[in-house]
């Protein structure tokens, strides 16, 4: 993005600026992007070289080893200063901190910058200087700080250098799938900082005010749906700071809907700070006990909830609108995500790992926090054996059946009753609707009762030992 980006306007400070994208997909490694995150990085890539073309400027696309593409273009251009906003990845904070090492050893000006959070990870800190564990005192930490956080206005002008370095061409990198699979994304997302900043306006303007009713409801437009466009950079948390206070300013009956929102930004802000103390949490347990618990192993099972096979209306749903459009309702991520670890037991790791590949928000912090968070073993999960009944989720978050009817088509004529449940209706019922359980439909993969006592039991012994 080009507004309230601080790496940017501290280079145009400087003299002429050369806005660079290195492609190092191999640095990213274990998380390299997923499908649906190469295919938003096209679109956000091609979004901001038209916007920097527009104001007479160029963005350089480079691939391979960063500092090695960094030196190469220090050497072309003479450059003599590199600027960037700072990451928070464990494997991408280590490659940083080499990439200024050796360009500061010749004798280049380096800097990074914070424009992704409201604030470092570094600088909210228990009395005892330890990172909080559990969000509500750290969010209070936050706002008793009581920071400046007006966003940074867009440079006025982009001095160009003499000559410009060669650029690769972004079809090159193949980021986009070769198989159509993503034209529900397309139907659904505009992508780019316009699209952004239009996505936000939306949402203050017709929603915030009634986030904290509708936020839940799975089949209304009620959330703000920026967290593609935060995760890749293409608006950042001051912005949406400053625009819902504005929105606040505005409209005082707007307070509780505005507050709850923004206390979701405080828990991305609590994601990176969890991710940055404790980076092993992408992959193991925060709370170490957890790592002896008795998981399934089942493939089967694993693949019917990625595909929303498992005869849970609202679960099958929601992984369908996730793979249809790359995204999933907050709500329905709680829903999908308790159904696999305390349904079907299968690792969180998993799920997580599913998500990443499939998400167009596939955001490294959150995805840990929120993986964690429902299994049981991470930060604030309290109680850690909570177990989400996906009927009467179902029943109490889509009232109408306008969720599950749109992404679970074949039950559509099911009256509503029966639509969280279907198994339970009479065959009548499901003849005059054209469902027949385990040929159009699947019977439930398990039973609810049974499958929740059972992992009851097995966080009975985690806590025994």
């Amino acid at each position: 993005r080009l507004a309230d980006n601080p790496a940017l306007s501290a280079a145009v400070e400087q003299g002429c600026v050369i806005p660079v994208y290195i492609l190092a997909t191999e640095e990213e490694s274990p998380w390299e992007l997923g499908g649906a995150s190469r295919w938003w990085l096209h679109q956000s890539l091609s979004g901001l070289a038209k916007e920097l073309d527009q104001r007479g400027s160029r963005l350089i696309l480079r691939s391979g080893n960063a500092l090695e593409t960094l030196q190469q273009l220090i050497t072309e251009t003479g450059a003599t200063a590199v600027y960037w906003n700072r990451r928070y990845e464990p494997t991408i904070i280590k490659r940083d901190k080499t990439i200024k090492q050796k360009l500061h050893g010749d004798a280049i000006d380096v800097e990074s910058f914070n424009g992704s959070l409201l604030f470092e990870p570094w600088e909210i800190a228990t009395k005892q200087g330890d990172p909080y564990k559990v969000f509500t005192p750290f969010w209070k930490s936050c706002l008793a700080r009581n920071a400046e956080l007006t966003p940074l206005r867009i440079p006025k002008t982009l001095r160009p250098p003499a000559e410009w370095p060669n650029s690769e061409i972004l079809t090159d990198w193949q980021l986009e799938p070769k198989i159509s699979w993503d034209d529900g994304m397309r139907e659904f997302w505009d992508v780019g900082e316009s699209a952004a900043g239009k996505q936000l306006a939306k949402f203050a303007k017709r929603s915030a005010a009634s986030y904290e009713d509708q936020r839940n409801l799975m089949a209304e437009d009620g959330t703000s749906r920026l967290s593609p466009h935060l995760h890749f950079g293409e608006i950042s948390p001051r912005q949406v700071w400053a625009k819902l206070q504005a929105t606040l300013d505005a409209n005082p009956d707007a307070k509780d809907g505005a507050k709850t929102f923004l206390s979701e930004i405080g828990w991305r802000e609590f994601a990176y700070h969890l991710l940055y103390h404790f980076p092993h949490t992408t992959k193991k347990p925060l709370r170490e006990n957890f790592a002896n618990f008795p998981w399934s192993k089942s493939k089967q099972d694993l693949r019917r909830w990625e595909r929303g096979k498992t005869g849970y209306p609202v679960v099958d749903a929601a992984m369908r609108q996730l793979w249809h459009t790359g995204w999933m309702h907050n709500r329905a991520r709680m829903i999908v995500a308790s159904f696999l670890c305390k349904h079907l037991r299968i690792p969180w790791q998993r799920g997580a790992e599913w998500f990443w590949y499939t998400l167009v928000d596939a955001d490294l912090a959150s995805n840990t926090l929120g993986w964690q968070w429902t299994a049981g073993c991470g930060a604030d999960a309290a109680p850690y054996f909570r177990i989400f009944n996906p009927i009467t989720q179902g029943e109490k978050f889509d009232p109408t059946g306008a969720y599950i009817r749109l992404w679970v088509p074949e039950l559509a004529e099911l009256p509503t009753k029966w639509l969280y449940k279907p198994w339970e209706a009479s065959d009548s019922v499901l003849n005059e609707a054209g469902v027949t359980l385990g040929d159009n439909y699947p019977a439930p993969i398990v039973d609810h009762s049974a499958a929740r006592q059972a992992a009851l039991d097995a966080y009975d012994k985690i806590k025994k030992s």
